[in-house]
């Protein structure tokens, strides 16, 4: 008897264990260039997934509710431009967008709701990337207007790893205090692995002022999930809503 329930408990924990790693997952937008200049390419491949990033897992991204751009403060409609594509079998969507002008180009998704039986919710990451063009810098700080956002207090590009980087977390047009701010590596091609699955997602908190702050100690794409909860439900079941960030981070050679 004791056998049977030391084989229940550990399989108890096994099941615990597993919903724990599906816990963070990411909204994303990785673009091919997030700095172009008048030597790159003018087009800019993006990719959207709802992935664990760091592990390389994968979800099912349905075409979202919108995507598109602010460029230079004017709101573009792309979500008629992607085209899906299944990546370790699960459906992602891609486009390319050409960069005309000098400015800043602010790439932005709302996707459709997320079910997570293992948390027993909807997700929706409402998911940005800043690119910026031909050297112009201006307006990096401004918000999308989303419901939930990050605005970069720090600039989202030209940054080095070990570079100090602040954000603000908004939800509703407002600063959110207090909340929750998950940071993971998109480990690209698998090359690191981490030394504990507490080193898989790192978690930090914005001030009362809704200010986080992190210094990433890698070069490459690094995404911010500030999440919490929505003041609504969708057929009877709490919604999650994640505010996401993606920023590149440079070696200096």
């Amino acid at each position: 008897m004791k056998r049977l329930i030391g084989i229940a408990l550990l399989s108890l924990f096994a099941v615990s264990f597993h919903w724990t790693r599906a816990d963070a997952h990411f909204g994303m937008i990785i673009p091919s260039d997030e700095m172009v200049m008048k030597s790159d390419r003018s087009n800019v491949t993006l990719q959207l997934k709802f992935w664990h990033p760091f592990e390389g897992q994968g979800m099912e991204l349905l075409k979202p509710a919108k995507f598109g751009v602010v460029a230079n403060g004017v709101k573009i409609d792309l979500l008629n431009t992607l085209n899906s594509q299944k990546i370790k079998g699960h459906t992602t969507w891609q486009t390319s967008y050409r960069v005309k002008r000098p400015g800043l180009y602010v790439f932005y998704m709302e996707p459709q709701p997320y079910w997570e039986p293992a948390e027993d919710s909807y997700i929706i990451h409402f998911t940005k990337t800043v690119v910026a063009a031909y050297g112009m810098d201006e307006g990096w700080d401004e918000p999308v207007g989303l419901k939930s956002e990050i605005v970069p207090l720090a600039r989202p590009f030209g940054l080095y790893a070990g570079n100090v980087f602040q954000g603000l977390v908004m939800f509703e047009g407002k600063p959110r205090p207090n909340v929750e701010v998950e940071v993971e590596y998109f480990n690209v091609d698998g090359r690191y692995s981490a030394p504990t699955d507490y080193m898989v997602t790192q978690t930090i908190k914005a001030d009362s002022n809704g200010v986080f702050t992190y210094a990433a100690p890698k070069p490459g794409w690094w995404g911010f999930a500030a999440l919490s909860g929505d003041n609504r439900q969708i057929k009877g079941k709490d919604v999650e809503i994640g505010a996401v960030l993606w920023v590149h981070f440079h070696e200096m050679k």
